[in-house]
Parts: C-alpha cells; sequence; structure tokens
C-alpha cells in the first residue's frame, strides 16, 4: 500500500483530568524525523509520543503539537516566592518615597510582578498522564495515516497512468527505430549521386557497410526494453508493495532517466529525439510525485 508523506491528523482524549489534545502535520523528508512541542512539565512522554508515531510513520518529517488542558488540580500547583515578592515591595517602597510618587503598593501591583507566583509542575504519576496523552495521539496518528492513505493511492493512480503513458510512447519508438536505418542508406545514396552526378560508380558493398554502422551506432533496443521493463518494475511497487518503497522508486527514476538520456543520443531521429523529450517530461513528472511516496 503507498503512502504519502504529505498529510495531516488530530486527535483529542480526555480522562475525566485532563483534555488532551494532539495534531500531527507531516511533509516529505528524507528520514523519519519528529519534532514535538508540549508543556515542559509533561516533556517525560516525548521519547514514548516518538516512538509511537515511527510505528506508523518510516519516512517524512512530522511536527506534532500537543495541548494539556487541566480540568483538576492534580498536575499543577502555584506557589507564592515569598523572597522575591519581599524585594519588590521593598524597592517599589523606595522608589515611591524617593522620588515622592503617588499611588499605593498593593496586591493587583505585586502579584503581577515576574515570579511572584510560580507555577511548579506537580505530575504524581507519570506514566497515567503519558497514557492519556498517548490516546491522542493514537487517535491522531491514525487520523494521519488515513489522509496519507488516501493521498497515497492518488499517487499511484497518476503514476501508474504515467507509466502507461511512455510505455505507450516506448511502442512508438519501437515503430519507428527500425526505419532510421533504412532511410539513413536512402538518403546517403542519394546524397552521393547529387555529389558524384552518375561520373563515378560507388561500390554497393561500401554503402551497405556504412550504414551497417550507422544502424550499430543508433541501435537502441536494449535501452528500450530496459525502459519498458522500469515501467513494468513502476507498476509492479505501486500495486504489489507492501511498505515503503519511496526510495526504491527514487532510485527506479534515476535508472529511467539513465535510459532516456541514452536513447536520445544515440536515435539520431528527429521524430524519436521528439518522443523522448516527451518521455523525459513524463518522468521528471513521476519523479516530482514520487519524493512525496513513503
Amino acid at each position: 500500500m503507498i503512502k504519502s508523506m504529505t498529510g495531516f491528523g488530530r486527535g483529542e482524549f480526555s480522562d475525566g483530568k485532563r483534555n488532551v489534545i494532539c495534531e500531527i502535520k507531516t511533509v516529505n523528508h528524507r528520514y523519519a524525523d519528529i519534532s514535538v512541542k508540549m508543556p515542559k512539565r509533561y516533556s517525560f512522554a516525548e521519547e514514548k509520543i516518538k516512538a509511537q508515531i515511527k510505528e506508523q510513520m518510516k519516512r517524512g518529517k512530522a511536527d506534532v503539537s500537543i495541548i494539556v488542558e487541566n480540568l483538576t488540580e492534580g498536575d499543577i500547583t502555584v506557589k507564592l516566592n515569598t523572597p522575591v515578592a519581599e524585594q519588590y515591595i521593598e524597592n517599589l517602597k523606595e522608589l515611591k518615597n524617593g522620588y515622592d510618587l503617588a499611588g499605593e503598593i498593593d496586591l493587583r501591583l505585586v502579584s503581577s510582578m515576574p515570579d511572584v507566583l510560580k507555577v511548579i509542575p506537580d505530575v504524581e504519576d507519570e506514566e497515567e498522564v503519558t497514557a492519556v496523552i498517548c490516546s491522542a495521539v493514537d487517535i491522531a496518528a491514525k487520523n494521519l495515516d488515513e489522509m496519507r492513505t488516501v493521498e497515497g493511492e492518488k499517487l499511484a493512480e497518476d503514476l501508474l497512468m504515467r507509466g502507461e503513458l511512455i510505455r505507450d510512447i516506448v511502442k512508438k519508438i519501437e515503430v519507428r527505430a527500425p526505419l532510421v536505418a533504412k532511410e539513413y542508406r536512402e538518403k546517403l545514396e542519394a546524397r552521393i549521386k547529387e555529389l558524384v552526378e552518375d561520373k563515378v560508380d560507388i561500390p554497393e558493398d561500401r554503402i551497405l557497410i556504412e550504414a551497417a554502422v550507422f544502424a550499430d551506432k543508433a541501435n537502441i533496443t536494449e535501452e528500450l526494453v530496459r525502459l519498458d521493463s522500469h515501467m513494468l518494475q513502476l507498476k509492479s511497487f505501486l500495486t504489489e508493495s507492501d511498505g515503503t518503497v519511496g526510495k526504491k522508486l527514487d532510485f527506479l527514476v534515476q535508472e529511467m532517466n539513465r535510459e532516456a538520456n541514452t536513447i536520445g543520443s544515440k536515435a539520431n531521429d528527429l521524430e524519436i529525439t521528439s518522443l523522448m523529450l516527451e518521455t523525459k517530461s513524463e518522468i521528471e513528472k513521476i519523479r516530482e510525485q514520487v519524493q512525496n511516496i513513503e
């Protein structure tokens, strides 16, 4: 089953104490690269989250966002930082008296000062919290996987269509290729007659040898067979493989390009060159699509 590396999944889970929202966004990448953004006090769950996502994502870059909404006071404790508060009060009094400023030093002012009130993580049961977070991650990962699978099916359909299109072009070239040497011989004979104007007899075997040399240099049979074989292999990867095939497809596209370039350089025929330009255009589209396959 072909999967796209691009997708999005969202999951939400609540255990009555906490409500956890997880969002996962993925894009293409050579390897599996997962980054997690979550409240620092729950960082103990990060490795478990990454391992959970890697079970379903073998390649791609994933940005994971975790939001934890506490429904009770179990995970946090707010404490007064008395030494800091006292220093603020003393300095404010000095500022007020020293410059004869109006205004009161009240609770609202002091409590709004940085670090007077501190939120301290107080997670009593890390395993319990990890399980809740991972439940949300599991829902998000499954939704992500469904989207990536749907996108993968669309990619596979497009690639199969382009593979068949290239195979049709190969068949046209196979019909055209044998005629190239014949036309070259006819043009060679006509050109020689034009130059010598029937004043010199040109041995037939010399023309045959020259035509044979050209035919050998312009022979693209092997390349056409290999290119067609690559298209069949592409179809096999897309319809029969169960797992990650992105890297295999990337290598296969390189081989397609190699054969197309060789055919274009050896053919020495405008019609075949035109067909190969069309082929290379389709191969480039295949290459672009393959970059998004896991």
